[in-house]
């Protein structure tokens, strides 16, 4: 007993404290906003990249196309499922409590698609993505206005443009690589998922280390779904950016849902690289127009942005109904179709970070993806179907001319300047 009380009197020179994970250094404000953005942009590529690659499912697992939409439509209800659920938690628990989490599951969609192979992996793994997605993709894109705020906390126009940037440029950037993995290297489609999960460990490791724009509320408020409603003070061009969203998200659908289909079918070029390429031209033109503008206001790039989306869908279905089918025309309505989508995104999510206050930014953008993701989903699901009734062509132009009256009907909202 006095060789152990004179064992505990003695100095403890050599005794160290634990080290925690707040005790090690953060990045700089600067450095964690492209962390983010970059955790971001491994996040949608990933929710993409399978969109080359179901053609090659198809024919190894002898699928038809229905149950292809169905593997799409657990995809599309693992999105918008989370989104109301879980987009907006960040408000209350903090971004990196919400985003660290959205991107580890994402890494287990990941390892899912690499063990996995059979129909029903394919369908766990996309549930797993959609579920990742729909949890991060508001947080992120509050995380990054929050880190480039004012002093006041008005995000700056710059948080706009990387965070639609790094959206959308993942979602073009997902299919093009697993299309030219699985075009020109052996285990293509294996090794685009490894490529995937390399990114997806960097950017955890890169968030943890951010600083944290959102500190938990206390106390921290019962938890609720999240609630679909507009600021009231600025309820009408919210109600305008989200009906935008909506309307340039169900584009791009109709270009993710159709153009494997329409490439193999009419067009004869069965190929998951050629797949790539049109999804990629049609976001990438998008990317650009948001990199080559951002001086422009919101009004005046959603304004300019309805012609280009307009004439690109006239372009995609006159490539379907000339004589032969035109590979070039089809390139081409897509790539324009991006242009005009690609200014109205981030025209209306301008819109959408500027009028929603701190405190419920992430709740805002939750609405706003949740309108956006319910139109990219809608027409993937119903080219699904339709495509087992009618031809490849006819399909497209249904879809096409009802995407373009509701462009035509919702214009005069899209284009005022004051809700």
């Amino acid at each position: 007993m006095n060789s152990i009380a004179h064992a505990s009197s003695l100095p403890r020179r050599h005794a160290r404290p634990p080290v925690r994970s707040r005790d090690l250094p953060r990045l700089s404000r600067r450095a964690g906003f492209w962390a983010v953005a970059f955790a971001f942009l491994a996040l949608t590529a990933f929710a993409t990249a399978p969109s080359a690659l179901y053609g090659l499912y198809e024919q190894r697992e002898h699928l038809s196309p229905i149950t292809l939409t169905i593997v799409y439509a657990v995809y599309a209800v693992g999105v918008v499922a989370s989104l109301l659920l879980a987009g907006h938690v960040s408000d209350s628990y903090g971004r990196r409590a919400v985003l660290i989490p959205g991107l580890l599951l994402a890494g287990a969609a990941a390892v899912v698609f690499l063990a996995w192979t059979s129909l029903a992996g394919l369908l766990v793994a996309r549930l797993l993505t959609g579920v990742a997605l729909g949890a991060s993709v508001a947080t992120a894109t509050a995380y990054i206005a929050d880190l480039d705020a004012g002093p006041d906390g008005t995000p700056s126009t710059r948080s706009g443009i990387v965070a639609t940037t790094a959206n959308v440029g993942g979602l073009a950037l997902g299919p093009l690589l697993a299309g030219a993995l699985a075009q020109y290297v052996p285990g293509g489609p294996s090794l685009t998922f490894v490529v995937i999960l390399a990114a997806l460990i960097v950017a955890v490791g890169l968030v943890a280390r951010a600083r944290e724009s959102r500190e938990p509320a206390q106390p921290r408020p019962s938890y609720r779904p999240q609630r679909l409603r507009a600021p009231a003070h600025a309820r009408g061009q919210f109600i305008a950016a989200t009906t935008g969203a909506f309307l340039t998200f169900a584009v791009a659908g109709l270009l993710a849902g159709l153009a494997g289909r329409f490439l193999a079918g009419p067009l004869h070029h069965p190929s998951a690289v050629l797949t790539g390429i049109a999804i990629f031209l049609n976001l990438g033109a998008g990317v650009v127009v948001q990199s080559t503008t951002t001086r422009w206001p919101a009004h005046r790039l959603i304004a300019a942005g309805i012609a280009p989306l307009l004439l690109g869908l006239i372009v995609l279905v006159v490539s379907a109904w000339v004589s032969p089918a035109s590979l070039a025309l089809f390139l081409i309505g897509g790539t324009v179709a991006g242009v005009g989508g690609g200014a109205i995104i981030r025209g209306t999510l301008s819109v959408v970070i500027a009028t929603a206050s701190a405190q419920d930014r992430a709740g805002a953008l939750a609405t706003y993806f949740t309108s956006g993701y319910v139109g990219i989903s809608l027409p993937v699901l119903g080219a699904g179907i339709t495509l087992q009734f009618l031809s490849p062509r006819v399909t497209l132009l249904l879809f096409a001319a009802a995407v373009g009256l509701g462009v035509l009907a919702a214009a005069p909202l899209l284009v005022r300047r004051n809700g």
